[in-house]
């Protein structure tokens, strides 16, 4: 993936399995993902967004999750 702000065309083909700007466009009305099309036509999808709705934590680390509740033993 690249460090820009937006989707790169190859990033949009991987997310939505889809190569056509209409059909990628409906994939992600689908996925909730916020978009918009440009006069031209192209998808724009910001990074950030794609990153917050997958659960990706830029700012934190993951936590690992502990089943069991060791102190109600």
């Amino acid at each position: 993936m690249s460090d820009s702000m937006f989707l790169t065309h190859e990033d949009l083909i991987e997310l939505t399995d889809r190569r056509q700007r209409a059909s990628q466009a409906h994939v992600l009305r689908a996925l909730g993902i916020e978009h918009k099309i440009r006069p031209d036509g192209r998808v724009m999808v910001l990074r950030e967004h794609v990153k917050q709705q997958f659960g990706a934590r830029a700012d934190k680390q993951a936590e690992p999750v502990d089943a069991f509740d060791w102190s109600a033993a």
